[in-house]
């Protein structure tokens, strides 16, 4: 069987899909005020806050900052407002009620600050806890199916031996969890990268919030979530009907942590001066990819870790936790990718790489697949190729000192040929003189040469 299956440089950055399809779910836009799952105490605050924060808008604004329907929904919301004698009427910005200026009371911004002390979040309005649920459960990535073919145009980019790639896509339709370990610099990430952004690029509807016993959880992440739809007035031609403005349609999320990662950040954050929680990461990731990346390296031991995924990884749920005690479910719809160079059997005994469905090592690739990679690196470049210079690089700098080779060495040599090139003024070329001077700079070889001198710019080497 072939060893290569590429269309560029292994480790190119792979290109995010170019038409996400329609999605699965799409949330019906609420007609009362009952429909949006929301008591009128919460939303009313929130237009209380939102009012003492602006200083006065229509009730068009309002409606618009709420992510939510005049007609039936904020109106009715205003009309409370207006008998409770928390809001009046300013004048009017146009034609019909909703061009009615509203400002709070004295009495009105009395009762904002009340609330701005319980929550100070003002955004969008959130969806229900079991509308959350219902959507990620509705909008799961384990419904993705992929074969050799889809395989090939996601992956077409990396040069992967066959055993290795075929072991990929089934560990992709299991949904569950991937362990990519190997030595360093082979394209492990990438791989992740790849199916985070070509296999799972299509679009899904997260809401911005979500409240969870009256109290507010933010999820959209401008950081990590990539927005399909410009969410005022409609969509950017992906959808054919309108949609609860509430909810935003993104990307499935690709999210990534290193060795950053601490337990805490797994947990719901609480910010004691707004007062309203962060999402952790896997719920940020719910419908799409979570990498852990250069796993072993967290601040936190990897026994812990894994001993925090062993629930969500069998039963498909996560429990989060209130500040006040108060526990609740949350769907667990994230492909997880550890990925690692350390030896597995270091980092976690045989009961826990049990639960990890599908390992697949990324071994170091062979001289013929690193030609591959190498000639395309080139082409990438604009470096020309050459056969000669390539057996020269392999000989003196790998087989001589017992180097192994490494997907990643193609692109970060040609890296270093041009930034020397460019410091001489000559052109990049695969000369033996360009390439010992690049080698001896990545590879940090003890005891070399001494300073260096220009090379000739009409025949470098």
């Amino acid at each position: 069987m072939s060893t290569t299956i590429a269309a560029q440089s292994e480790t190119s950055v792979p290109s995010r899909a170019t038409s996400p399809a329609e999605p699965s779910f799409i949330p019906p836009v609420p007609r009362t005020l009952e429909e949006t799952g929301l008591s009128p105490a919460l939303l009313t605050d929130l237009a209380l806050k939102i009012l003492y924060n602006a200083g006065y808008l229509t009730g068009g604004q309002l409606a618009e900052r709420l992510r939510l329907p005049y007609t039936g929904v904020t109106e009715g919301v205003l009309d409370f407002l207006k008998r409770e004698q928390l809001v009046e009427v300013q004048g009017a910005r146009g034609v019909g009620e909703q061009a009615y200026q509203y400002a709070l009371t004295a009495r009105g911004r009395d009762r904002a600050r009340e609330a701005l002390d319980r929550s100070q979040y003002a955004g969008p309005a959130p969806v229900p806890l079991s509308a959350y649920t219902a959507a990620m459960r509705r909008q799961s990535h384990k419904g993705t199916r992929v074969t050799p073919r889809v395989m090939r145009q996601a992956l077409g980019h990396l040069i992967l031996n066959d055993r290795v790639f075929h072991k990929i896509g089934p560990a992709i339709n299991s949904g569950t969890s991937i362990f990519l370990y190997g030595p360093p610099g082979n394209g492990k990430t990438s791989i992740a990268e790849a199916i985070g952004h070509r296999i799972f690029g299509e679009g899904i509807y997260i809401p911005y919030a979500v409240e969870v016993g009256g109290l507010i959880i933010k999820i959209f992440d401008e950081v990590n979530h990539e927005p399909l739809s410009n969410q005022r007035g409609g969509q950017t031609g992906v959808l054919k009907m309108p949609s609860d403005a509430r909810w935003i349609l993104i990307r499935r999320p690709f999210i990534v942590s290193g060795g950053e990662l601490t337990l805490e950040m797994l947990d719901l954050i609480w910010n004691e001066i707004s007062r309203y929680y962060e999402a952790p990461l896997q719920m940020k990731a719910n419908g799409g990819v979570f990498l852990i990346d250069d796993f072993g390296r967290q601040q936190v031991r990897p026994r812990d870790l894994l001993n925090r995924w062993i629930v969500p990884l069998e039963k498909g749920v996560d429990y989060l936790t209130l500040h006040n005690g108060q526990k609740f479910e949350i769907p667990f719809e994230v492909l997880i990718i550890f990925s690692t160079n350390l030896n597995p059997r270091d980092l976690v005994d045989e009961a826990f790489l049990r639960r990890i469905r599908h390992k697949i090592e990324i071994p170091d690739p062979t001289p013929a697949e690193f030609r591959e990679i190498f000639r395309r690196a080139c082409q990438a470049r604009g470096i020309p190729y050459d056969d000669q210079a390539l057996v020269y690089l392999i000989q003196e700098w790998y087989i001589k000192r017992r180097r192994p080779l490494r997907a990643v060495h193609a692109r970060d040599l040609l890296a270093h040929i041009q930034d020397i090139a460019s410091y001489f003024n000559v052109s990049p070329t695969l000369s033996k003189e360009l390439i010992d001077r690049a080698c001896e700079a990545y590879f940090v070889e003890i005891g070399g040469a001494g300073a260096p001198t220009a090379p000739s710019p009409a025949k470098p080497g």
